[in-house]
């Protein structure tokens, strides 16, 4: 007996209601192995209708046609010590854009020209959240990034599937994998390097109130560092004398448009006059006053470097 779903059930208004949470991951892995594939016939009248129609219905049934197509893909990152729902999530997104971009008179079928869009998400996917430390930037890292295990796996063999990274390449063999992937024999060794290493927490992961000797506890602590301390207080020497010394280089206008301009502080926590209150007091343009006040800030500016 054939216990497939009809493909007419998949007419409905929200095609995604045969589907359950991928958050119960073997009840949605069951559910979308049971939605029936359609035939090349049926794919190409719903993807025209799509194109012409702008039909959400057609783009829903040839979506959940090939959901099963994306949990097999995710199978092939498990190794990467990423949640397969979230690969699912990640390649179901990438199905989806590649349904949005099919023309079904271009001769191939959706199955093939899903298969990048799918698989292009859930590389994106794992890059951004393998590591807090991206890994792979270039289009070479990216390509060795996503080669160099299922290498190491076919040089090592399969007692090293479950620990491949920690498996080093001898000189040989990165000669090999270099050749084989055409980069440099030096890019392979980086990249392994950078695989091989994991994220350290800074802080301490135990909360049972021992002494915990995290990395954290071994940084250096520069606040009482010689440079450090005699830094600061030039700082604050430069902020108080060392402005004070500068104003008193400027001629009385200058000084008082600097003091208005950029030092003074009202009750109300307003600042001082502006440009054109200061050019009606005056008897100037606002611009000429503008000009003094830059010119009064470079003065200052070299009064401070040689104080």
């Amino acid at each position: 007996m054939n216990t497939h779903t009809p493909s007419s059930a998949l007419t409905l208004r929200d095609p995604w209601a045969l589907v359950p949470p991928v958050g119960n991951l073997d009840a949605y892995i069951s559910a979308v192995n049971r939605l029936p594939m359609l035939t090349a016939e049926e794919e190409a009248d719903l993807a025209r209708k799509l194109r012409s129609q702008a039909d959400v219905e057609a783009a829903g049934r040839l979506v959940l046609s090939h959901l099963r197509l994306v949990v097999s893909i995710s199978r092939q990152y498990l190794g990467y010590g990423l949640p397969q729902s979230d690969l699912i999530q990640e390649g179901n997104v990438g199905l989806m854009k590649a349904v949005k971009r099919f023309d079904p008179d271009q001769g191939v079928r959706l199955v093939s020209y899903a298969m990048h869009w799918i698989k292009a998400e859930i590389h994106e996917y794992i890059l951004k959240n393998w590591r807090m430390v991206k890994v792979a930037t270039t289009k070479a890292q990216r390509k060795l990034f996503f080669n160099l295990r299922s290498m190491k796996q076919g040089l090592k063999g399969h007692a090293a599937d479950h620990d491949t990274f920690r498996n080093t390449l001898t000189p040989d063999e990165v000669e090999v994998v270099a050749r084989e992937l055409n980069v440099k024999p030096e890019d392979v060794v980086e990249m392994e390097t950078r695989l091989s290493g994991g994220d350290v927490a800074l802080e301490p992961q135990t909360d049972d109130g021992e002494e915990s000797y995290a990395p954290i506890a071994y940084l250096a602590d520069d606040t009482h560092e010689p440079t450090r301390v005699i830094e600061s207080r030039r700082r604050d020497a430069l902020a108080s004398h060392g402005v004070i010394q500068a104003l008193e280089s400027l001629d009385a206008r200058s000084r008082r448009i600097v003091e208005e301009r950029w030092l003074k502080v009202n009750d109300d926590n307003s600042g001082g006059m502006t440009l054109h209150e200061l050019a009606a007091e005056y008897g100037v343009s606002a611009e000429r006053i503008r000009q003094i006040e830059v010119a009064a800030l470079k003065k200052m500016r070299k009064a401070l470097e040689t104080a």
